[in-house]
């Protein structure tokens, strides 16, 4: 069955999208991508290994020719680090489709939208395709989409949390008033949590710790694929 989904003019085929942290190795990480079924990761640029060149890297595992590398700002308090971070993604890799995330403290991981909307327009109009971690405000979300965001990734709840959509009136309604894809991004624990997100019209889900830190983390990644194809 077809049921490719489109952000920034990519077709991708799977409507997951995973991400690369916390798992124990490089290897896991690749075996958890496949099983997922996902042709895009998120990849925390402020992370990644690009001074020592004999240690491994993520791409020896995971070929960025087959899969959509989606460098991200993980880490970033301010607008001023967010953008300086992708804008080293592209000067190291030619990446211009990123996604944005602005953090407004590290006990909550919960986006700071002032600058997260800054960064965005700042973005935008350096050529850059930007996906934005962003809250579960409508409000907030169609200020993002006017200022030219290529895909809105509300949170389901807060990172790493597990608990699952917290607020499933807003991220109807968010989608219903987006002309952009919309990706729920943080907070799916378990297999039905993504089932839901794509049950209330949701173009697509993002997600990380439910995969990386499972006890069977292969396992749960196909579990994650097959229930984003369910809903």
């Amino acid at each position: 069955m077809k049921d490719d989904f489109v952000v920034a003019n990519k077709k991708i085929k799977s409507r997951l999208i995973v991400g690369t942290g916390k798992y124990k190795n490089f290897k896991q990480t690749a075996e958890a991508v496949k099983a997922s079924g996902a042709d895009m990761v998120t990849v925390a640029v402020r992370r990644v290994n690009i001074t020592d060149k004999k240690q491994t890297t993520l791409m020896d595992y995971i070929d960025p020719k087959k899969i959509i590398y989606l460098p991200n700002t993980a880490g970033c308090f301010n607008s001023r680090d967010a953008l300086r971070t992708l804008r080293l993604a592209r000067e190291i890799g030619g990446w211009k489709l990123v996604k944005l995330e602005v953090l407004g403290d590290k006990k909550t991981l919960y986006p700071n939208m002032i600058e997260t909307i800054k960064s965005t327009e700042v973005l935008v109009k350096e050529g850059f395709e930007v996906m934005v971690y962003c809250t579960d405000d409508p409000i907030m979300t169609k200020k993002l989409e006017d200022v030219g965001a290529c895909a809105i990734m509300p949170l389901g709840a807060p990172i790493g949390s597990g608990i699952g959509i917290q607020n499933k009136p807003n991220i109807s309604l968010i989608k219903e008033q987006s002309s952009v894809p919309v990706i729920v991004d943080a907070g799916v624990g378990t297999a039905s949590d993504a089932n839901i997100a794509m049950e209330l019209g949701c173009d697509g889900v993002l997600l990380n710790t439910a995969i990386a830190e499972a006890k069977n983390p292969i396992l749960m990644a196909e579990a994650m694929k097959h229930a984003v194809i369910a809903g």
